[in-house]
């Protein structure tokens, strides 16, 4: 039995994923944002935890820098509706040992976890290319050096942004103050050379991160 942490900030999806798993994973908790995750795992040691890329308190590169970065062994595998090559790239540089989309089956899901958990590297298909691609020299590439130059709140703050969120609406998703958003839009407007956040919604929206 390989034993399974679910972190994802939708329950009704975390209780579809333990629905559609095999017999041989053992689902033994769950968890809905970054805290809850971290808490999760140093308490219940998983082997496997399947972690989306973005949710409250920091997304699931912020999950992987503070628990590998303890010398955790747990191993991660990114389960996502995202496709984005940033999105991909960003877990796996931080640690996570495979990534598939939210389209995976059930079974699939079941084989994928399996495989993680022996140490293999899971890729959905589509996805595989552009991670060997970009993982073909020494040193990756950047996917895009300007979003490689803005934090992980900074991206979670833009990607809300070119969804149309009110600065009180980020706040209460990310847990931060109002006054806190507004530093992290500034920094991302004059990061990117930009002037207003309907130029921000435009930049986003062009290199898919809504």
């Amino acid at each position: 039995m390989v034993k399974v942490l679910i972190v994802d900030d939708h329950r009704l999806f975390r209780s579809g994923v333990r629905a559609e798993l095999g017999p041989q994973i053992e689902v033994i908790g769950e968890a809905e944002d970054v805290e809850s995750a971290v808490g999760a795992i140093e308490t219940l040691k998983p082997d496997v935890v399947l972690l989306d890329v973005h949710m409250p308190g920091g997304g699931g590169q912020e999950v992987l820098r503070r628990v590998l970065g303890s010398g955790s062994p747990v191993r991660f595998l990114a389960l996502s509706v995202s496709d984005a090559a940033e999105d991909v790239i960003g877990v796996i540089r931080g640690g996570a040992r495979g990534y598939v989309t939210k389209t995976i089956s059930g079974r699939e899901l079941t084989d994928a976890i399996v495989r993680v958990s022996e140490g293999d590297a899971v890729f959905s298909p589509r996805l595989a290319g552009f991670v060997l691609d970009a993982f073909s020299s020494t040193e990756a590439p950047s996917i895009d050096p300007e979003l490689d130059s803005l934090t992980t709140r900074e991206r979670e703050v833009l990607r809300l942004i070119a969804r149309g969120y009110a600065y009180k609406e980020i706040a209460k998703e990310l847990f931060i103050s109002v006054k806190t958003v507004e530093t992290h839009v500034s920094s991302v407007l004059r990061k990117l050379q930009l002037s207003n956040r309907h130029e921000l919604s435009r930049w986003a929206t062009a290199r898919r991160l809504v």
